[in-house]
């Protein structure tokens, strides 16, 4: 995927349309991730990053550049459909990764031990999910 259309999907939004992305982000999240995880070899940051964007400790930008892409995973469409087995989350992939990269330093250490206790507690086996597909 382009780094142009990456950047597109991350631009900034009215704050209304923010409030869209993190509403369905809380709604739709879990339930795509748990379908998913096995696919995703990253997830332990995934996770963090959703706890990122909706800690109100973290600078709106940051929170919004999360929302975005996750909100982008979450879709049941995008560039690539994720039906497509081994290429389908390549986009997704790609615009996590990058929102992820640009605000890294804002994610912290309760963020990923969030995302550690809410794996366990969802009993996904993130050794297997960064393992890939079997």
């Amino acid at each position: 995927m382009e780094k142009s259309r990456i950047e597109n999907i991350l631009a900034p939004v009215s704050d209304r349309e923010r409030a869209e992305r993190e509403d369905r982000v809380r709604r739709s999240f879990w339930t795509k991730l748990k379908r998913v995880a096995r696919q995703i070899p990253f997830i332990e940051d995934l996770v963090a990053a959703y706890y990122c964007a909706l800690d109100p400790h973290v600078p709106i930008k940051a929170r919004g550049i999360l929302l975005a892409a996750l909100a982008y995973f979450i879709l049941p469409f995008d560039f690539l459909p994720d039906i497509i087995l081994g290429i389908g989350f390549t986009d997704d992939m790609a615009v996590l990764m990058y929102a992820i990269s640009t605000i890294r330093g804002h994610m912290t250490e309760a963020h990923y031990a969030a995302a550690r206790k809410a794996l366990a507690d969802e009993d996904i086996d993130v050794e297997q999910a960064e393992a890939g597909p079997a």
